[in-house]
């Protein structure tokens, strides 16, 4: 078969776990959806699969950069791209993983991306319009509109990259979108949940070993679960606090997953089952298999 599987939804609901019995019902290779779980350093935090839990099944794009080398959303079509033809030519099923609402659209839809470098200070524009403008490319973007120097650079990151064009809703592969959901008060007391077992697993000697080698880049400042614990070990917040704004952020993250979903995709979605996964893995598996014929 050539058509793509495409598995996402709201952190902490389960897209792994559904990915892993995918791939080995439909002959798959998982391609990593989550931007930051390309970096090797981020592990924990970014709930990364470990390589017992891969079951045997490849996964590309997972750990393929250092935390203080540039990687984008362009980077990632590319390469992107030559992993699922890679795939479809040996016979195999692309099945692509992760929340990252941005990086599936460039991968998979019309958008085309240019590599000239123009900077501006955008000095016309007040915070609140940078963010208008940011949240217009990306609205799963996390930033406090106070942080000018960041909204900036943010924002001639992607006007420097991405080209508006008239197909960006126009996909150009032969893919299946599986959207995973819950209620909200599930997925948020899941969310709390695992960010306590995140803590328990070693989360904040992950974050204290890249705080003693003074990494402090644009990756940090993003990723949920670092930038909140780097705020702790600076003496800001206790520890107490670091974590509950780890969990009000990953709240909030999701929240803006599900507005980026329900306005740029089109998604079958599929209530899981907590109690037993096998009947959300079933559901599914039977929707593609007819979709499939």
């Amino acid at each position: 078969m050539n058509k793509i599987i495409v598995v996402t939804g709201p952190t902490g609901i389960g897209k792994t776990k559904l990915s892993i019995a995918l791939a080995k019902h439909f002959n798959g290779e998982i391609i990593n959806a989550d931007s930051m779980q390309v970096y090797k350093e981020l592990n924990i935090g970014t709930a990364k699969i470990k390589e017992p839990e891969k079951e045997g099944i490849k996964h590309h794009l997972i750990s393929i950069r250092g935390i203080e080398e540039s990687y984008n959303v362009y980077e990632y079509q590319k390469e992107g791209r030559k992993i699922i033809d890679k795939i479809i030519k040996s016979g195999k099923t692309p099945i692509v993983v992760g929340g990252t609402g941005l990086y599936i659209k460039a991968l998979l839809y019309d958008y085309q991306f240019k590599e000239e470098i123009k900077q501006s200070d955008y000095s016309e524009l007040t915070n609140e319009e940078l963010l208008s403008k940011v949240k217009m490319v990306n609205p799963d973007v996390n930033i406090d509109f106070h942080n000018r120097k960041r909204l900036v650079r943010l924002l001639n990151k992607y006007e420097n990259n991405i080209i508006e064009n008239n197909n960006k809703n126009k996909l150009l592969y032969d893919a299946i979108f599986i959207g995973l959901t819950t209620d909200r008060k599930t997925l948020y007391e899941r969310i709390n949940n695992r960010v306590d077992e995140m803590i328990k697993l070693g989360l904040l000697e992950e974050v204290k070993e890249l705080y003693n080698k003074k990494v402090r880049n644009r990756v940090i400042e993003t990723a949920i679960g670092y930038k909140e614990l780097y705020q702790y070990f600076d003496g800001a917040i206790n520890l107490e606090d670091s974590i509950d704004l780890i969990k009000k952020n990953s709240r909030h993250y999701a929240k803006r997953q599900y507005t980026w979903f329900k306005h740029q995709m089109k998604l079958k979605w599929f209530w899981v089952d907590f109690n037993n996964f096998d009947n959300t893995k079933q559901e599914v598996m039977n929707y593609l298999e007819k979709v499939i014929k």
